[in-house]
């Protein structure tokens, strides 16, 4: 089953949130750019913790039959990336994020910011 790239943006920052990941941010990029239709930008405290969150959101796609494309930066954790292709997923530690400022990047984005479990819609 096909999941749409809202509601798989959705599902990230929801299982982001689980793990208790902080400033959970969804850009919708879809009218901005080809590469990808949303981000997902969350913040972690430590790199233990930027692992965890992303071993958690992989863990609970991988259970919808959703799998990266490709993932990087596991290494030093301090920013993973997590391609799902129409949704790109990027875990920081607080510094990282704010060196790299991918909000202020993509300012024209629609911006959800998710700071508590949502209800998501069936399809």
């Amino acid at each position: 089953m096909k999941i749409s790239s809202q509601r798989l943006a959705n599902l990230v920052g929801r299982h982001a949130l689980e793990k208790k990941a902080s400033e959970i941010k969804v850009l919708d990029l879809r009218r901005l750019s080809d590469i990808t239709d949303y981000f997902v930008i969350c913040s972690a405290e430590v790199e233990l913790h930027a692992r965890a969150i992303a071993d958690h959101i992989i863990e609970s796609l991988k259970k919808r039959g959703v799998r990266p494309w490709h993932n990087e930066g596991y290494q030093n954790s301090k920013w993973i990336l997590l391609d799902y292709v129409d949704v790109v997923v990027h875990i920081f530690l607080k510094e990282t994020r704010e060196f790299y400022e991918l909000e202020r990047l993509w300012g024209d984005a629609q911006i959800k910011e998710i700071k508590e479990k949502i209800k998501l819609p069936k399809k």
